[in-house]
């Protein structure tokens, strides 16, 4: 989706910068903030899934997209991560009423972020974008459960990057081996004798000196033989 900050007032990209900024500094519980400074239109936020959920213990990516007529149009919602819930829609819509019907342009962002948090613990199955998961929360709540938690567990936890892509700390990320510069590792990792590895030392000392004897008496052994030649002429 385009940014729409060459579209936006002056003005209302002043209060939407003030605005994420006090967000940023001061989220509310259990969501975080990653502001963009290239386009402050659109914001990307993680909101851990509320206890007593099947969300519970999920990391769940999502953005907010401010439109041209922002604030008097209400901004755009969708979860990057996937999720099993009735109003989230299979490409991550979402449908709630404060995105609607029910927006105000004095409501503001936070209150925008808490309401969608609210909807992961009190969903509404009569404004379902996900008809699978609308009729599962009325007929049998706990097969519902049973599906969210499942999608929970395969795409909100344990760090997926593809699924939740939340930033991470460089240290989370594979560590080089202790042993990647000792020469003597990688031979044996390789096959050859830590012996031939080592080149010096106890073991290579010895592997040169039997090398070096070796040489000297094929010489030796050369010129001996030149001279009973010599010697028949």
């Amino acid at each position: 989706m385009n940014s729409n900050v060459e579209n936006l007032p002056p003005q209302v990209l002043r209060l939407v910068y003030k605005e994420v900024s006090a967000l940023a500094a001061d989220p509310p519980e259990g969501i975080k903030i990653y502001p963009s400074e290239e386009d402050i239109t659109e914001l990307h936020t993680a909101i851990e899934g509320p206890e007593g959920t099947p969300f519970a213990g999920g990391v769940f990516r999502m953005r907010l997209v401010l439109g041209k007529d922002f604030p008097a149009a209400p901004p755009k919602g969708y979860f990057l991560t996937k999720i099993f819930h009735p109003n989230v829609g299979h490409k991550g819509e979402i449908c709630v009423n404060v995105l609607k019907r029910d927006w105000r342009a004095e409501l503001g962002l936070r209150h925008v972020l808490l309401t969608i948090k609210c909807l992961m613990i009190h969903p509404n199955p009569e404004s379902a974008l996900n008809e699978e998961a609308g009729r599962l929360l009325l007929e049998d709540y706990t097969e519902y459960a049973s599906r969210a938690r499942l999608l929970t567990e395969i795409h909100a936890m344990g760090g997926h990057g593809g699924a939740s892509g939340v930033p991470q700390d460089p240290a989370d990320g594979p560590q080089p081996k202790k042993h990647a510069g000792d020469p003597t590792k990688r031979a044996i990792g390789a096959g050859v004798a830590p012996s031939a590895a080592l080149g010096n030392g106890a073991n290579g000392s010895s592997t040169t000196s039997s090398s070096s004897s070796s040489n000297s008496n094929v010489v030796g052994k050369k010129k001996t033989d030149k001279k009973r030649a010599l010697r028949r002429l």
